[in-house]
C-alpha cells in the first residue's frame, strides 16, 4: 500500500511541476544512456559466451569534474558498479569514472534485521529515476525511497522509511571497486558520523544527521576478516524522511568538514538540487542546437553530459590537496586526477578546453605538479598523450599554467625511458619498438604493443615538436618532427598494413591481420584497426600505397572485411573491420577525405551517430565502452560537424551536422554558429564568414571569431 500511494505522489509531484515549467536542456539528458550492456550477437558482432563490456558508466547525481560521483551499486567490482540488466542494489557509493575503480563509502539505508552478507535490495526500474544532479530509487526490501544530489564535494542522502520501522544505515566499508586497505567510522556527537575509506586514495567522510545517532553495531561477515557497520537513528520525529549531508576531502576529516558548511549549510534538499540543475544547465548551453529529431536531440545532450563527469576535482573548498609524495599542500590551483589520455586525448580533452577552458588549465596545472614529483608527465594506459593534450591546449590558446614547467617535462618523456615511455631506447636507437616472435599467439598474449607503441610515440613525438617549435626550440624541433615519420618503419607493402617487426628487422612470421590482441603487437585491437593511424601525416600515409586509388581501396578494405566473430573485451560493434567500441580506429572514417571520397565518410559517421548510440533491448546500450568519455566526446563532435581529426593541431575535419543549426560559445566571446543545408552526404561548399573555404579543415582562432561556418550538401 505504501509502494502505491508513494508512486501516485510522485506521479502529482511530476504532472504539477511539468505543467507550465519550459523545457531544459537538461531535460534532455538521460544519465541512464550507457548503463545497459549488449547481448545480441549481430549487434556486437560476435556470440557472447559473459557479459560483455559496455559504456560502464553510472546513472548517480554528479557535478562536472567534481569530487563526487554518488550513484548506485549493483555489482562491486564491475566497471562504474551500476549494469541496467542487474535486479539488486548493494550500496550508494561517492566516486565513480566508468573503470574498474573508485566506489568509495558504501552506504544503505534498510530496516529490520540484516547481516554483512545480505543487505542488498531488489529494486525496479519503473520505480527509478535520474537526471543531472539528482538520483532516485525505491529499494522494494526496505520500502524506502531514495533521493540523492550532490555538490562539488558533497552529497545529500534522502531516505523516506515506512511509517513505524527503524532507521537505519549499513555502511560497509570494507568493499568497494579497489581493495579495502583500512577503514573507520565513529559518531562525533549527537548528529554526526565522520571517518575514512582508504583503497589507492584515502577518502575522509564528515556526515550530518537530522536524526540523532545512536549505537553503532559492528555486523561481521562470515569469513570474519572484515565488518559492516549498522548505524541506528533515534528519530525526533518519526515521520520526517532521514537526511544526510556528507563532506568529503582527501585531506582529512576537518577539511571534509569544511568542505561541508562551505558547500550545503543550511540548505534544503530542493536547493541543493536545483543548484546542481542550474550548474549542469550553464555548461550544457556552451552547445545549442536546433532541427535534428528528437533521438538525436537527447542522444546529443546526454553524450555532452557525459564527457564532463572525468577527470575528477581532488583539492578542497580551501585549495587544500594530496600531492602525489602524500603531502598536504596547497597551490592556489583546484588539484585535478589525472585524464584517461589513452582515450580521451583525441577528443574529449579538446571538448573541456573548449566549454570548461578554466578546468583544463588546473587539470594542466595538476600533472604538471605531478610531473615535478615523479620527474616526468604522468601518462595512462598506453602512449604518452598528455603531451598531445598539452600542445593542443596550448597552440588553441590556453594559458594560466606554467608552460616551462609543462614543456621540461614533456621533452623528457621524450627523451628518456620511463615508465611514461616504455622501450623508449629502441624507438630512438632502430626508429621502431621491436616485438617477440611468439609461436601461437592468442588474445591474451602479453608483450610490448609494439606496433600501437610506435605509431603513438611517433604522433606524441609530433605533437611535442609543434610545442617546440612554437617556443622557439629549433634544436628540439629538429630532432622530434625526424622521429615523426617512425611509423613508416612498420609499413609491411606485402599487407599494406602495419605488423611488427623482430630485433633484426624481419617481419613477425605469426601474422593474421584479423586476429585482435590485447598486448600483442597492436593495444586492444588487429592489424586493420591500427595501420591506418598517422593522424599528423595522412600524405605520407597514403605515399606508403602504390597510388591513392590503392589507399582508397584498403579503406574500402577497412569498412567491408566482415568480422570473424572474435569475442575480444573491449571490441565491439564492427563496420567490417572497423570496431567503433573501441578508440583506437575512431577517426578512419575521415581518411576517405584525403583521397576526395567525402561522401564515403560521411555514409560511416552517419551509420555511427544513428545507430551506435542507444543500442539494444533497452535502446541504452553504447557501442563500447565510454572510457571516461571518449566515446560520448565523438558523438559530440560529430553531430555538431567538427571532430578533432589530430587533437595536437588547434583545428577541425568539417562535415555534415546533424542538425540544421548550431550555436557553439566559447568563454564569453561571440558565438559561433553552424548552419548546415540540404543535410546531404556529399559537401559541395563550405563557407565561413562568407569566405569559402577550400578544403575540410576550420581553425580554432576562426571558431574564437564568432563567425557563421555554413555547410552545404547534397
Amino acid at each position: 500500500m505504501y509502494q502505491v500511494q508513494f508512486i501516485f505522489f510522485i506521479l502529482l509531484v511530476w504532472t504539477a511541476g511539468c505543467s507550465n515549467s519550459p523545457r531544459r536542456l537538461t531535460d534532455d539528458v538521460n544519465p541512464f544512456l550507457g548503463t545497459a550492456t549488449l547481448w545480441d550477437s549481430t549487434e556486437l558482432g560476435y556470440k557472447p559466451t559473459r557479459r560483455t563490456w559496455g559504456a560502464e558508466v553510472f546513472p548517480g547525481s554528479s557535478l562536472p569534474n567534481a569530487m563526487v560521483q554518488l550513484s548506485p551499486v549493483t555489482m562491486f567490482g564491475s566497471g562504474s558498479g551500476y549494469q541496467y540488466e542487474d535486479t539488486v542494489i548493494y550500496a550508494f557509493t561517492h566516486t565513480g569514472k566508468g573503470h574498474w575503480n573508485l566506489c568509495h563509502i558504501p552506504l544503505l539505508p534498510v530496516t529490520g534485521d540484516v547481516s554483512a552478507d545480505d543487505y542488498c535490495s531488489g529494486f525496479s526500474h519503473d520505480n527509478e529515476s535520474a537526471h543531472p544532479g539528482y538520483y532516485r530509487v525505491f529499494l522494494d526490501r526496505y520500502a524506502v525511497n531514495v533521493e540523492l544530489t550532490s555538490t562539488l564535494r558533497c552529497a545529500f542522502h534522502r531516505y523516506t522509511y515506512p511509517d513505524g520501522q527503524d532507521k537505519k544505515l549499513l555502511a560497509d566499508l570494507s568493499v568497494s571497486n579497489e581493495r579495502v586497505r583500512g577503514q573507520s567510522i565513529e559518531r562525533k556527537g549527537e548528529y554526526v558520523l565522520q571517518g575514512f575509506q582508504q583503497t589507492g586514495e584515502k577518502m575522509y567522510f564528515y556526515a550530518v544527521a537530522n536524526h540523532k545517532i545512536g549505537d553503532i553495531e559492528t555486523l561481521r561477515k562470515k569469513n570474519n576478516t572484515s565488518k559492516a557497520s549498522l548505524v541506528h537513528f533515534i528519530p525526533e520525529t518519526p515521520s520526517k524522511p532521514l537526511e544526510l549531508t556528507i563532506g568529503f576531502s582527501f585531506v582529512g576529516v576537518e577539511n571534509a568538514k569544511e568542505n561541508l558548511m562551505a558547500e550545503m549549510e543550511g540548505k534544503t534538499f530542493a536547493q541543493v538540487r536545483e543548484e546542481a540543475t542550474e550548474v549542469w544547465e550553464r555548461l550544457l548551453s556552451g552547445i545549442t542546437v536546433s532541427g535534428g529529431t528528437e533521438r538525436q536531440r537527447r542522444t546529443f545532450y546526454s553524450c555532452l553530459y557525459r564527457s564532463f563527469l572525468w577527470p575528477a576535482l581532488r583539492s578542497d573548498v580551501n585549495g587544500d590537496f594530496t600531492d602525489r609524495t602524500g603531502k598536504t599542500v596547497n597551490k592556489g590551483f583546484r588539484y585535478y586526477t589525472d585524464p584517461s589520455f589513452w582515450d580521451d586525448y583525441r577528443n574529449k580533452l579538446i571538448l573541456l578546453g573548449m566549454l570548461s577552458p578554466d578546468v583544463a588549465v588546473d587539470v594542466i596545472r595538476s600533472i604538471t605538479d605531478r610531473g615535478e614529483k615523479t620527474g616526468f608527465m604522468p601518462t595512462f594506459f598506453h602512449g604518452d598523450h598528455a603531451s598531445v593534450f598539452v600542445a593542443g591546449s596550448y597552440l588553441r590558446g590556453l594559458r594560466g599554467w606554467t608552460v616551462d614547467s609543462a614543456y621540461r617535462l614533456m621533452l623528457k618523456n621524450a627523451f628518456v625511458e620511463s615508465r611514461s615511455r616504455p622501450y623508449l631506447t629502441e624507438y630512438i636507437e632502430k626508429g621502431y619498438i621491436p616485438e617477440a616472435d611468439v609461436e601461437n599467439p592468442v588474445t591474451a598474449t602479453v608483450a610490448k604493443a609494439a606496433v600501437t607503441k610506435t605509431l603513438e610515440y611517433a604522433y606524441d613525438d609530433y605533437a611535442v615538436a609543434l610545442m617546440a617549435k612554437e617556443l622557439n626550440d629549433t634544436a628540439n624541433y629538429e630532432k622530434l618532427i625526424r622521429r615523426t615519420g617512425n611509423y613508416k618503419n612498420l609499413f609491411d607493402p606485402s599487407t599494406g598494413l602495419m605488423r611488427g617487426r623482430l630485433e633484426n628487422g624481419e617481419w613477425i612470421k605469426k601474422f593474421d591481420p584479423e586476429y585482435p590482441y590485447f598486448e600483442y603487437m597492436y593495444r586492444e585491437a588487429n592489424a586493420w584497426q591500427s595501420s591506418f593511424f598517422a593522424p599528423h601525416d595522412v600524405e605520407g600515409l597514403i605515399g606508403l600505397y602504390k597510388s591513392r586509388e590503392e589507399f582508397e581501396s584498403k579503406l574500402d578494405s577497412l569498412f567491408s572485411i566482415p568480422w570473424k566473430g572474435y569475442e575480444a573485451h573491449n571490441l565491439s560493434v564492427f563496420i567490417g573491420q572497423y570496431c567503433h567500441g573501441n578508440q583506437p580506429d575512431h577517426n578512419f572514417p575521415h581518411l576517405y577525405y584525403f583521397v576526395g571520397k567525402q561522401e564515403k565518410a560521411q555514409a560511416i559517421l552517419d551509420t555511427c551517430l544513428n545507430y551506435f548510440y542507444g543500442m539494444g533491448r533497452e535502446g541504452l546500450a553504447l557501442a563500447g565502452m565510454d572510457d571516461a568519455g571518449e566515446m560520448s566526446a565523438w558523438y559530440v563532435f560529430n553531430a555538431i560537424g567538427l571532430y578533432t581529426f589530430s587533437p595536437a593541431d588547434p583545428e577541425y575535419i568539417i562535415s555534415v551536422p546533424l542538425f540544421d543549426k548550431v550555436t557553439l560559445r566559447l568563454d564569453d566571446r561571440t558565438p559561433f554558429t553552424i548552419i548546415s543545408e540540404n543535410r546531404g552526404r556529399k559537401i559541395t561548399g563550405i563557407t565561413c564568414g562568407n569566405k569559402k573555404i577550400d578544403g575540410y579543415f576550420i581553425s580554432h582562432e576562426a571558431l574564437k571569431q564568432g563567425d557563421t561556418l555554413r555547410i552545404i550538401s547534397r
